[in-house]
Parts: C-alpha cells; structure tokens; sequence
C-alpha cells in the first residue's frame, strides 16, 4: 500500500533502485542535491540540474516540465553523502507563474522501478515561494528512509541552494536558468493533459484538513469546499474552519485535499465532517489558485497533477442496474479513491454532504411555505371586505391548504433521499476498517496492529433532526493536526442523565480513554505514545484498561511533581525537535531519542497546575502539533475561569467534543448544527482489552 505522506512525515525504503515522479501541473525546473549527514552541500559538484543532470546514482530531466521521473540508485550513490534532497524550482523568465501560490500543488511520488507507488507527497501550503524542497531521501541507523519536506523559498532556487550551505549559489542558480532557457527555446509544448474521467457528484474537488482540510494528506486530489463561518459551534475537522465530515485534517468532502478534518466526511484534515468552527475562531477557507494565474495562462486544470500519466485507480464497485424509476442499489466503496480505505472514506464524506444539503432542502421548503402562508393570510387581514361573510375564512383555508401541499412535498422528497441514504449506510457501516468503525463493529474482533498509518480515524457519529436514526461517521485526519478537548461540563446533565458533575467527569475521562486506545491501535508499532497526568488520581477507574494493558509511557503523574515532570519532559522534546528540524539536523537527535507521535492525556485540567505548568501546556499546544506532541484535555472551562481570555488561545486550538450528545458541530456547506456522539465501547464489552493486549504485544516485540 501506497505511503500518502504528509509534511514531516517519513517512511522506509525496501528498495535502492527508485523512480521519482512529479507533476506539476505547470514546467517546473527539477533537480536534487548531494548533502551530507547536516544536509550540507559541499560544492557545486553535488548538486544535479539541468545543466548537468548526472550525478553518481542520481540523473535529473534536462529541462523544465510539467512531468518528470528522476532515476536513483542510492546504492550508487558516494559513502559521504547521508541526504538526496528533490528540489523544485519554478523557470525564472520564461513567463509562467512566478510563485507556487498561482499553481495546483505539485504532487511527487517515489516508486520502484516497476512503477509501484512507495510513497507519495502533496505538497501543500505554498504561496510566495518560488522553489521547494520537495521531500529528501536520507540514510538512518544503515538504512534508508524518505521524508515529506515541502520547505519553500521566496528567494528562489539561489536562496534554497545557500540555505543548504552552497557558497557559489547565486552563479549556479543563474546558470541553471540559462540551461532551462536553451532547453525550452529547442522544445515544442506538450499538449494540455486531459482531464480525468468518471466524474460523480460526490467527488472531492483537489487534500485537505480533517472535515476542513488543505489538500487532503493522502487523498486523491480533492479541493475541500469553502467553510462557512458559524459562531458559537464548533467543527469537528479543523482549527478555525467549519466542519466537513477529516484532517479530512487537519483540515470538506470525505478524503478532500487537506477537507477540516466532521466526518471523516475533511488535508494533512477531517477535515479531515474533519471542519468545524471553534468557538469564536474565523473560518480559514483552504487555498485556491488565483485568478490572475487564470488571466495569465488560461483556464485552471483542476485534476490532480500528481494523477495524469500513471496507472488509473480500480474502478470502485458498482451495483445491478436499478429498474426502471427506482433508486440505484447502493454498494460500499461507491466513491472516488486509489484504495478501498480510500473510496470509504470520500463515501462517507459523501454521505455527510448528502444529508446536510438534504435537511437544508426541506427546511427552506418548508420556510418557504411557511412564510408564504403568512403573506397569504396578512393580505386576508388587511382587506377589510374578507372579514364579511365567508370569504376571509375561505381565503384561510385556501392558505392553509397550500401550505400543507407544499410541507407534504417536501417531507416526501427529505423521505425519498433519507431512505436512500439510510440503505447506503447500512451497506457502508460493516464494511468499515477498523480505523472507521464504532467500537461494536464485529471487525475490531479481527483487529491486528497496522503496519501502516490509516488515513483518518473515527471518534463519533453525526445526525441530524431530521434524521436521528441516521448517523454519519465522524472521521479525523491522520496524522493529527489538532488535539482534543473533552468538555466535561454540567451542561450534559441538563436532561437529568446524570445525577452529578462527578458522573459527568468520569464520562468524560472514559470517553478520552477510548480515543486514546483507538489512537494507538490506528499507529504502527512504536509509532505512538501516550502519557497521562491525573493530578489527584481521580481517574484510576477509567484508566484501568490503559494501565493494566502496559501501554501508557509511564503510571499516570500525579501531584504537583508528577505534573511538572511529565510537561517538563514533553516540552523539552518539542524544544529538541523544533531546533534540530529548523537548524537543518533532524538526523542528530540524541541517540535512544523517542521519535513516535506523543499524546499527553490531561484529567480535570487546571486541577494541580501552577502558572509554569500552565504556560508549559500552552506552549505545548501551539507549538506541539507541529513537532508531534499532541494533547488531549478533559476539563470544565468554568473551573479555568480565574484565567481569563489568557487560555482562550488554548481551547480554540483543541477541537470541542463531549461525552454526551451535543448540538455543537456546524457543517461547512449550510452550517446546520449537528448532533455530535462520541464512540464509547460498549457496556460489558471485552473488545477494548483485546485490542490494547494486542498493541501492548506488539509494543513488546517491536524493534526500531
């Protein structure tokens, strides 16, 4: 299975012999450097462009293109040399684009030589750079590893060669230019690629989010929709967008290019519904090319670039023809994708859609027919001949009458699209792995720890009203881009489920243990850690599971020390990782170093924090997403009030989910508030400890 990698990202190479392939979407300038264990270049004899396109190992395209294949073969490549870096640069003067923010994201893919796709990389996030590194191929403990770098530069390809130590970088960026320049004056322009084929309505426009994601880490090329701003509810799929069922991050349609990450329904998420609104927090739509790219070069191709000239994706499966007037048979991976994980994912995103423009269908209809009876009736009113007689009583009825018809319409048509969408599901729920699946699905009693990361994870469902028996999976993106914060307010015993707030709190830090426990069984072995501070030990109860299956870093901290050494231990590994990835060093961290994501479960917050510990959880909120610390905080926000607007910025970042059902989740087309459920393992269930005894052995017997 095809590795989608997300910024940061890395991944094993079984093979030396490789294939890099790009697309661009627009003629880019592609070549690669030689560094050396700091990523350095020693001199212009380590660096392969157009000018002079071989190296040991190593051989780029000769001129700039809208496609290329770069050949490797690192068991050619010299013993000094620890890094292969792949650079892209946009051909100055040629007068094409002059940024990445004008253009598609390009799109590279490492393959082996029989054109099997190892891993792959959108890259995303561009706007004023003009070149990039595009990922790097490095050696680590004798073997060698690939990783998604996506590192822009304003300053051009001279800025990129200097920022790898190249002295001469201006003269060889200036010569590289020339040999484009002889190249392109000798060639003849490629034909526009066609566009894809077999669109459907449920197709994710070009990654991403997490439910609001940017392009979509690892979907196949879908722009997620523009997020709609609604105060005071939260999405589900990314930091300041609305909800979308993930990252799609994180991040839109299912699988969107990085949708924010409801649903699963989205990049990078889920936004990954992976998009909906913290409180208080602006939308942030995902990038789109600007128009003056249009004006400049004609009309945009939005295809995937990283999808033209390869193997097409495996038809999804399609169901006997329906017969005449009846709705088609739904089948489960009726969607778009290049896996089967895939196409359920955009599915389900799909699904989401499906029914968030179908509850705004029939409620503007019916809105509509209400109001029209009210503009009847006040113009029965306000003749003063309708109120003699039986006319002003017939005009009423008359009224009344047409608002029923037009009330009955409408329910028939949400009826008619209800059934069809409950029979998708129907089919769609038991076919979901177990990264998408509730915890009563028969497939967790197949579960085996993943040798890869799946694209997103579900940690509730979603409804609507209209339709409280249909419930939407709701998917986060993976990896994740923002953490949690699990509302253990009063608010949820408003219904009187809950005879005290002390019942409330142990949800809610049962509610954190199952996603904790879903997180770690969705990662690789030794991919990830979870730590747990319980200040006064109050929930030894809840994390019985995680304690007796071994799987936790550490016993919970509790106390003031407990806490103090467990964020100081944290907040000193994103200070290690921020410095070695922003100097250049990643390969230098201190040997034993625990380079797994960590997930830093936090009960009863602020309970047993001092002011240091508070700015610590700060800082490791915002900067910790980045470098891979995550948090996951079950508080009460009133029970921080003495804080005031200080640890605002903490909870906009975390994503609002609860342990009861809450209206509190906005989708991003028409902003209807969506009841939010969490996954919980059922009562009396043995799956959780089956599942956490198979991570724990895997943990055991894992070697990095």
């Amino acid at each position: 299975m095809t590795a989608e990698l997300v910024r940061g990202q890395n991944h094993p190479l079984s093979q030396v012999r490789l294939e890099i392939r790009i697309s661009a979407g627009t003629p880019v300038v592609a070549g690669a450097t030689l560094g050396d264990e700091h990523g350095r270049v020693q001199g212009v004899e380590g660096v392969a462009h157009p000018g002079a396109p071989a190296l040991p190992g190593l051989e780029v395209s000769r001129q700039a293109a809208a496609d290329h294949r770069l050949a490797v073969d690192l068991a050619a490549v010299p013993e000094a040399v620890h890094r292969v870096s792949v650079l892209l640069a946009l051909p100055d003067g040629t007068g094409g684009p002059v940024r990445f923010g004008l253009v598609a994201a390009p799109f590279v893919a490492v393959t082996g030589l029989d054109g099997t796709e190892i891993a792959s990389y959108t890259i995303t996030g561009l706007d004023a750079e003009s070149a990039v590194v595009a990922l790097e191929l490095y050696r680590r403990a004798g073997a060698w590893k690939v990783r998604a770098v996506g590192q822009g530069y304003a300053g051009g390809l001279a800025e990129l060669l200097a920022d790898q130590g190249l002295p001469e970088a201006r003269q060889l960026a200036a010569g590289v230019d020339e040999a484009v320049s002889r190249g392109l004056a000798r060639s003849v322009q490629a034909p526009r690629p066609r566009p894809a084929d077999g669109d459907r309505s449920r197709q994710p426009a070009a990654r991403g989010p997490e439910h609001g994601e940017t392009p979509a880490q690892g979907g196949a090329g879908s722009v997620a929709p523009q997020p709609v701003p609604q105060q005071g509810l939260q999405s589900p799929y990314g930091p300041q967008a609305t909800v979308g069922p993930g990252q799609p991050g994180q991040n839109a349609h299912p699988g969107g290019a990085t949708p924010a990450d409801p649903v699963g329904p989205p990049s990078s998420g889920p936004a990954d519904p992976s998009a909906l609104t913290p409180p208080g927090a602006p939308a942030t739509p995902p990038g789109t090319p600007s128009v003056t790219q249009a004006a400049a070069t004609g009309p945009i191709d939005y295809t995937h670039p990283g999808r033209r000239n390869t193997t097409p994706p495996t038809p999804p499966p399609t169901a006997p023809p329906a017969p005449a007037g009846q709705p088609a048979t739904p089948v489960a991976g009726d969607a778009t994708g290049w896996s089967m994980e895939e196409r359920l994912y955009n599915q389900v995103w799909g699904m989401f859609e499906d029914l968030a423009r179908t509850a705004a269908a029939y409620r503007s209809a019916v809105d509509f027919a209400d109001s029209r009876r009210e503009k009847e009736l006040d113009q029965v009113l306000s003749d003063p001949r309708a109120r003699i007689g039986g006319q002003g009583d017939a005009a009423r009825d008359a009224a009344h009458d047409k608002y029923a018809r037009l009330v009955d319409q409408a329910t028939q048509a949400l009826d008619r699209d209800l059934a069809q969408l409950t029979a998708e599901a129907e089919v769609v729920e038991p076919a979901l792995p177990p990264a998408y699946a509730g915890w009563d699905s028969p497939v967790w009693h197949g579960y085996r720890v993943p040798m890869e990361l799946p694209m997103a994870l579900r940690i509730g469902d979603l409804q609507l009203p209209e339709a409280p028996q249909l419930r939407i999976p709701m998917l986060v993106r993976l990896p994740l881009e923002r953490g949690f914060w699990i509302d253990s307010a009063g608010s949820g015993s408003s219904d009187g489920a809950f005879g005290d707030d002390h019942e409330l709190r142990h949800l809610a830090m049962t509610t954190a243990v199952a996603h904790a426990a879903r997180l770690l069984a969705a990662h690789p072995a030794g991919e990830f850690t979870v730590h747990v501070i319980d200040p006064a030990g109050a929930a030894a109860q809840p994390l019985a599971p995680l304690v007796r299956a071994g799987v936790l870093a550490g016993p919970p901290a509790v106390g003031a020390a407990g806490v103090a050494d467990v964020l100081g231990r944290l907040t000193q590994r994103v200070d290690l990782v921020q410095m070695a990835v922003r100097g250049g060093a990643a390969d230098s961290l201190p040997p034993g170093f625990d380079t797994s994501q960590q997930l830093l479960v936090v009960n009863d917050f602020p309970h047993g924090f001092d002011d240091r510990a508070v700015t610590q959880l700060r800082y490791l909120a915002d900067e910790g997403p980045t470098f891979g610390v995550h948090l996951m905080l079950v508080a009460d926000r009133e029970d921080a009030s003495a804080y005031g607007p200080l640890l605002d910025p903490l909870w906009r970042s975390l994503l609002r989910i609860t342990p009861v059902p809450d209206d509190h989740l906005a989708d991003p087309w028409v902003g209807h508030a969506w009841t939010y459920e969490p996954s919980l393992v059922p009562p009396g269930s043995q799956v959780l400890g089956q599942v956490l005894a198979q991570v724990a052995e895997a943990r055991r017997t894992w070697r990095p």
